[in-house]
Parts: structure tokens; sequence; C-alpha cells
């Protein structure tokens, strides 16, 4: 094996949670394109090794297996840091989300002949490293494109009346949901087709009520903000459940045909 090229790529994926670029902060709609560049140009050395070891060594899976790991001790160690429960939920559910929206993108985007047997390799290896963690793969494109649709009417209007902009941490946080694990699921689209089915209706009629303000702060005190927490806290199945139980409920309650 080429020493030169194992270490350099090591020594690359050792540090790839330590950019501010791979923060959540850093996953808005006005943010992203540049953040997601200057993550994956800062990869593109440890990709290069990567690929030319994946092409020379004799056990190629096994070279990617090592790459995986030390990409989850990064991350395992990051999470040990925290002094508390509560702290290392949050730090679980922050690297879930840079895994899910830098790191595998950027894996994706090199377009090598390791490139998807590594994301399938770091897959793995996140798996057995958080069992409850429910991570999915999705490619720049997908992700970036995410942005330019109308996302979450209910969220969003409930956003706005709490005062929070486009680029809040809460809509990017939903974003990152959206794209890194609920496309993902086998039922995922037809959730999201049939919340895009009634959501605008369902804010169209509550804008017209005289206690719209009243009713949107009931949505978040009832439904948003607790889908966030289990979104925080790892609990991405949860999250669905409750999500899909609150539009069932304004559904009824709001919902008429345009």
């Amino acid at each position: 094996m080429d020493q030169n090229h194992y270490l350099r790529a090591t020594e690359v994926l050792s540090r790839v949670f330590e950019s501010a670029s791979v923060s959540m902060d850093a996953f808005g709609r006005k943010t992203y394109k540049g953040n997601f560049e200057q993550t994956y140009h800062a990869l593109v050395p440890a990709f290069d090794s990567i690929e030319e070891l994946y092409k020379t060594v004799g056990d190629p899976q096994a070279m990617l297996e090592n790459m995986a790991k030390v990409v989850t001790d990064q991350a395992l160690a990051r999470v040990e840091e925290c002094p508390r429960r509560g702290a290392k939920e949050s730090a679980k559910m922050n690297l879930n989300m840079q895994l899910a929206v830098f790191l595998f993108p950027a894996i994706l985007n090199y377009h090598g002949e390791s490139s998807k047997p590594l994301a399938d390799a770091v897959a793995k290896a996140w798996k057995e490293a958080f069992p409850k963690s429910n991570v999915s793969m999705a490619d720049y494109e997908t992700i970036e494109k995410g942005f330019h649709r109308r996302f979450c009417y209910i969220t969003t209007a409930v956003c706005e009346n709490t005062g929070l902009g486009d680029d809040c941490y809460e809509l990017n946080l939903l974003r990152a949901y959206r794209d890194g694990y609920l496309s993902h699921l086998e039922n995922g689209h037809e959730m999201i087709s049939t919340y895009y089915d009634v959501a605008p209706s369902i804010v169209k009629h509550i804008d017209a009520r005289s206690d719209s303000a009243a009713i949107y702060a009931g949505i978040w005190k009832d439904h948003i903000r607790p889908c966030i927490g289990l979104i925080e806290q790892g609990e991405n199945e949860a999250c669905a459940r409750r999500y899909m139980a609150m539009v069932s409920e304004l559904k009824d309650k709001y919902f008429l045909p345009s």
C-alpha cells in the first residue's frame, strides 16, 4: 500500500467534522452552495488518495472500511467530548445532518470508481457506530434543488408568525430532515406529495381567520417545536409520525379544497 496516499487520506478525513462549513449554521438557502464547495474542495485530496489506493491495493474493500472508520471514530470522539446526555444527543443530531448534507454529497460529487463504494462503507460504519441513526445518501444536486421548491408551507407560515426568517435554524433543520431522511423512506415521496397537496389550502384558510396568529402560535407550541426537538435528539421516525399527525389534524380542522 502506498503509505503517502494512505496517510494523506486519513489525515484529511480525520478532520472532516472540524470545519465550520459543515455545521448546521452553514445549511441555508443562501449559504449551502458556497459552503458545500468549500467542504468538497477541502476533501478532494483525500478522495484523490482513496481513488488511487482503490485502484492499486490488494484489498480495496478493507481499505475503504478503514477510511470509513476514520470518519466514525472522529464522530464518536466529538460525541464523547460532550459532558451531558442532552449535549451528546444534540451532537449526534448535528453529526447526522453534517453527514447527510455535506459528507455524502461531497463523496458522490467526486464521481470516482471509489466514490459510491466509499459512501456505502461510511454508511455501514455509521450505522454500527450510531445504531439509532437512519441517515440516507443524497447527492448535492438533489439537496440544492430542495431550496428552490416551496418548502413546508405550514412551517414557513408558523415561523413567519413567530418572527423567524426563511433562513432560520428551524426551517433549515427541517429542510435537512426532509432531504437527508424523509425523502429516502420507502413512502417518503408519497408523504411529501400528500403534504404538498393539502398544505397550501390549510395555510390559506388559517390566514383568512381573525385568530390566525393564535392558531399559528398553537401549532408552534404543540407540533413544530416538539418535532424539532425530536430531530435534534435523532428521533427521526417519531418526528415523521408526529408531523404527519399534525397535518392530519390540521386537514380535519382547516382544509377546504381551493
